[in-house]
């Protein structure tokens, strides 16, 4: 019971953080566009990364599907620790860490303590 109310508590607020950067990103949210442009990535690249947040919440929180799970929780860890070392890259300070290294524990933290039945049998 424990470990269903830390993946519940951890998946929540993950899916939560990746809304809300996946439509800011999306919808190209100025301060987004002005941090993407300082890390020295395109525009259209938050287009891409918004909507796989996105589709990678969906995938997670849909019940079956551990394989597209695996994915989505792959997806989040390379595109956090991504932006954990862009923001290093930039020499931007601890504030700048913060929201993406939360998101990739959250991350490892939801995909650690997931329940059986959204594992991958083998």
């Amino acid at each position: 019971m424990r470990n269903k109310i830390i993946y519940w508590i951890a998946t929540a607020w993950l899916s939560l953080g990746m809304v809300s950067t996946g439509i800011v990103q999306t919808i190209q949210m100025k301060e987004e566009a002005d941090m993407f442009a300082h890390l020295g990535y395109p525009a259209y690249l938050m287009i891409i990364l918004g909507v796989w947040k996105l589709l990678g919440v969906i995938a997670v929180l849909v019940p079956k599907y551990p394989l597209v799970k695996e994915w989505a929780y792959a997806g989040f860890f390379f595109t956090m620790s991504g932006a954990v070392f862009s923001h290093f890259a930039a020499g931007d300070g601890a504030k700048e860490y913060f929201g993406p290294a939360l998101l990739l524990v959250l991350t490892v933290v939801s995909w650690y303590f997931r329940p059986a039945d959204r594992k991958l049998q083998g």
